[in-house]
């Protein structure tokens, strides 16, 4: 009896986990089976009817305006041309970061000097100073490089503002790393640069993963960063959704901002549909020293 009311006990307990998770689930996804079905439905149904249900007729018509038709400003090539800006931005900035944080973790931890963790320290504060704060220091630095207003100066402001956070990682997983392994690399000649691809780069695959994917979403979400240093035709997608979803005429056309709006997720949601696991992993495998 003991062991069936146990059993009953534990099942139930399993059963209320499992809904409160469905529910939660419903709720968050509930914007999104909006934008999805909305998108798919003509304007007309729209107005008719409610943003929930399903589309009684099927159309791509939002989705095809929203992709090379729709008028953001006074130019009416849809989302086309910011999507690929946004591409052409965050891949050298998820780059270059993850690239610089490799290096830095490298050094903070095994060539470390005096005032390493001085350095370190300020690398982490820099976690914490807010998009608001560096604007004004970025905009001087970047009208004296002469990169105002375009896709470089956008690629120079990620990689310098992620740097922090790609660092932290990498230095958070480099210190599980034992030094023996450096040390007997030096001990058989190796170099600085020898050590760092030979030896740590491929022993830091799970954090490289972690560090592309926090700077991917970072990067590509971002607007108040491609709102305040790129303009016109070098804008980002999300600077360019914002000006299709409030600068409109006539009739709102809410299949077509729905559709705008998952045409820049799309990106985001791919990445943590396909590496979301991986995430998850390199994040806990330089949780634990030893």
């Amino acid at each position: 009896m003991a062991t069936k009311s146990l059993a009953r006990q534990r099942a139930m307990g399993q059963t209320f986990i499992y809904g409160v998770l469905a529910l939660l689930a419903l709720y968050y996804l509930t914007p999104l089976w909006v934008m999805i079905t909305t998108s798919l439905k003509p304007l007309d149904e729209i107005y008719g009817g409610s943003f929930i249900g399903l589309p009684q007729t099927v159309t791509f018509e939002a989705w095809s305006k929203a992709w090379s038709g729709a008028c953001i400003g006074t130019e009416c090539t849809g989302l086309k041309p910011y999507f690929i800006n946004s591409i052409l931005m965050v891949v050298p900035a998820v780059l270059l970061s993850t690239g610089l944080g490799a290096l830095n973790g490298y050094v903070l931890t095994k060539w470390r000097f005096r005032g390493a963790n001085l350095v370190f320290g300020m690398m982490l504060f820099g976690c914490f100073l807010p998009y608001q704060a560096v604007i004004l220091p970025m905009a001087q630095v970047l009208g004296k490089l002469g990169l105002s207003g375009t896709i470089p100066g956008l690629i120079l402001v990620h990689t310098l503002y992620g740097i922090c956070f790609t660092s932290l990682f990498f230095r958070n997983y480099f210190i599980t790393i034992p030094d023996e392994l450096t040390k007997a690399a030096q001990i058989d000649g190796a170099g600085f640069f020898r050590i760092f691809f030979s030896i740590m780069l491929p022993a830091a695959l799970p954090i490289i993963v972690v560090s592309c994917i926090w700077q991917f979403t970072q990067v590509w979400n971002d607007f108040l960063f491609g709102v305040s240093f790129t303009s016109g035709s070098d804008s980002p997608i999300t600077v360019a959704l914002n000006n299709i979803v409030n600068v409109t005429t006539g009739r709102k056309q809410y299949n077509v901002d729905m559709a705008s709006a998952m045409i820049a997720a799309i990106p985001t949601l791919l990445v943590y549909v396909t590496a979301g696991r991986y995430f998850v992993r390199g994040l806990t495998a330089g949780a634990v020293k030893g």
